[in-house]
């Protein structure tokens, strides 16, 4: 791609005004909320049997190193004190209603990544209000007053910088990336810091000398593509701030899914069978967060050879259930992978939705599990 067209590609989305707001600590949050013998003390939330994984974690509970996704029992060995508090996905959904309604009075362009974060386009918005920051502003207030709960915003002139943006100052914070600040921010950027850059791309980029955005920046559009597939196109724009992403507040989602690739093959049926309940405890979970339910469950593999094999089951009803989920995933894997030639990626997923939401994405990184 030439210098000209980069430059008018830059050129063409300064105009644009975007927020990402994003709840602190949402799930876990609303529980101290709601119960303050819980403020200041590590909370997660999940269920507490020995197959089930951290939901949300209080900052508190971070401190110990726990994070969403985390098996429940590795949690508690890592916190003594942990308080464990089951889901109440009901209340979590009124607060995210509630908070919704707060983002409408400034704009009908909303696309909620899910119940706990959302991007706002506020290039032109119902207050006239000419400036994103004092919008975000105003968003972090209400939400805190109507709510009692904080928020993180980031504000920038794209989707990709202003949801790096509003993690730079959690909790509570504020961040802005201007026009003239971008060039300067994105090339100090660590990689791993890029939004779409898991735990397997990142250790792929740095094995290639690829550390920070001006790293990735030395590479064509072409070489990325080689390497990280349709990814790469990605990342050959975001790396130089560019991303023309509209917020979309009516796109639908037909699937959802997570998966994760492995640095040295799986040989053994328990080894698989770990990654998948997990795997399917996530996606479990994933449903439950967006009060998302399906019909046909979808099992994937990869062999060394690269051949990734899919195989699909479907219910006679939605469900969201997690333990039918694991079940039959489990049942999947032993009916048709073949465990002694090695699996290099595992991935469930979930197809035939229930919901005409927007398009709801997982809160997990995909290989980050």
């Amino acid at each position: 791609m030439s210098a000209e067209i980069l430059l008018s590609s830059k050129m063409s989305q300064l105009a644009r005004k975007i927020i990402h707001v994003d709840m602190d600590a949402f799930f876990a949050s609303v529980e101290q909320r709601d119960h303050p013998d819980l403020k200041g003390r590590p909370v997660v939330v999940g269920g507490s049997s020995k197959r089930s994984v951290v939901a949300a974690a209080s900052y508190e509970a971070r401190k110990f190193g726990i994070y969403s996704a985390m098996p429940m029992a590795l949690a508690l060995k890592k916190c003594k004190n942990l308080v464990v508090v089951p889901h109440r996905f009901n209340v979590y959904k009124e607060v995210s209603n509630s908070i919704r309604r707060i983002f409408r009075e400034y704009t009908e362009l909303i696309e909620p990544l899910s119940l706990d974060e959302a991007y706002l386009d506020v290039t032109t918005n119902k207050v006239n209000n000419p400036s994103a920051t004092l919008i975000a502003k105003e968003i972090k207030g209400k939400v805190r007053a109507e709510t009692d709960l904080t928020c993180s915003a980031g504000v920038s002139i794209n989707k990709f910088l202003a949801k790096i943006a509003s993690d730079l100052d959690k909790p509570d914070g504020l961040s802005i990336i201007g026009p003239d600040q971008i060039d300067q921010f994105v090339a100090n950027l660590p990689i791993e810091k890029f939004y779409g850059v898991g735990k397997s791309t990142e250790k792929k980029m740095k094995d290639l000398g690829i550390y920070t955005g001006a790293d990735l920046q030395q590479w064509s559009e072409m070489d990325l593509i080689k390497y990280f597939g349709k990814s790469g196109r990605y990342y050959y724009h975001v790396c130089r701030g560019i991303d023309h992403r509209p917020v979309s507040p009516s796109r639908i989602r037909k699937s959802i899914s997570v998966e994760r690739t492995f640095e040295e093959d799986l040989h053994t049926r328990k080894e698989v069978h770990e990654v998948l309940e997990r795997l399917s405890l996530s996606l479990a979970n994933s449903l439950q967060r967006m009060d998302i339910k399906g019909r046909t469950i979808q099992l994937k593999w990869r062999y060394p050879n690269f051949s990734t094999p899919t195989r699909n089951k479907s219910f006679l009803q939605y469900t969201d259930d997690e333990h039918l989920l694991v079940e039959q995933i489990l049942a999947l894997a032993d009916e048709n992978i073949k465990y002694s030639e090695g699996v290099r990626l595992l991935g469930v997923g979930m197809q035939n939705l229930n919901t005409e939401n927007p398009d709801l994405q997982l809160l997990l990184p995909l290989d980050e599990l």
